[in-house]
């Protein structure tokens, strides 16, 4: 029987003033994506469950910037929190 896969987590940083694209400022497995997720909500830091795109970010390393091919379904993301929070969305 395989047994319940571990939540995973990755946190991106966008500042248009220092960098190209988002970076992955953090990003772990089981109880460091837990913790990730917790700092984001305590920060009011806003949260979108895509495991898809997780899989994705996770093979990046820390600071890392997210490569072109996947800047269209970051964006995706970043517009929906738009949406969701307004101008006001920490990125």
């Amino acid at each position: 029987m395989a047994g319940k896969q571990q939540k995973r987590a990755v946190a991106l940083r966008y500042d248009p003033a220092r960098d190209a694209a988002p970076r992955v400022v953090a990003k772990g497995k089981g109880p460091t994506a837990e913790q990730i997720l917790k700092l984001a909500r305590q920060n009011s830091v806003p949260v979108r469950d895509d495991p898809t795109l997780v899989a994705v970010l996770s093979r990046l390393n820390i600071d890392q910037e997210i490569p072109p091919e996947v800047y269209r379904a970051v964006a995706a993301v970043l517009a929906f929190l738009y949406r969701v929070n307004g101008p006001n969305t920490p990125a």
